[in-house]
């Protein structure tokens, strides 16, 4: 199935215009390989996956596979599958199948990518304690949890999380802003 799925992401790229991009990329952000499948594609094989495979608990196993294989691509079909799967299937709650997945540094544009399918599922933020207690994992996780805080709907409280979180990169510091100026 892996190797099926890494041949779908070639195939849905349409030319070779991103290859450049996509070097710097897996060479910048530790991925194995990076295609350059565009997100829509990745969702609509996804989709298919979901609609035709014989059993739904086959899919839950792929997820850590290909996590660990930790190709651009993989990380986002494996977030996809995630916000869409039952709970009984994944066999416990998908922002808990999602932090057991993050073993490394993970680059955040993926955490983000992937909370944010998990919201666009229909899964709640964490709440406020689990936030807390996640945050004092480690400084990476501290910065995993404010970019959770940011697909909250409605801002709450937690800001001591979004102000003592550790400096981050650009896209980081920007919603950190963001979440410190909607709380005023």
């Amino acid at each position: 199935m892996l190797r099926f799925l890494r041949r779908a992401y070639g195939a849905c790229v349409a030319d070779l215009a991103n290859k450049p991009r996509t070097d710097l990329t897996v060479q910048e952000a530790g991925f194995s390989f990076h295609d350059g499948t565009p997100l829509p594609d990745l969702r609509q094989i996804t989709s298919w996956m979901l609609t035709h495979a014989p059993k739904q608990r086959t899919l839950a196993r792929l997820v850590p596979a290909l996590w660990k294989r930790h190709g651009r691509e993989d990380l986002s079909v494996a977030g996809i599958l995630l916000a869409n799967l039952d709970e009984e299937v994944l066999g416990q709650e998908p922002w808990m199948a999602f932090v057991h997945l993050l073993q490394r540094r993970e680059p955040l544009m993926v955490v983000l990518e992937v909370a944010e399918e998990l919201v666009r599922g229909g899964r709640d933020v964490p709440d406020d304690a689990w936030i807390r207690a996640a945050a004092e994992q480690s400084p990476a996780w501290h910065q995993y949890c404010v970019l959770f805080l940011s697909l909250r709907k409605e801002r709450e409280p937690c800001r001591d999380v979004v102000i003592n979180a550790p400096p981050g990169g650009e896209m980081f510091e920007r919603i950190r802003e963001r979440l410190l100026q909607a709380e005023v």
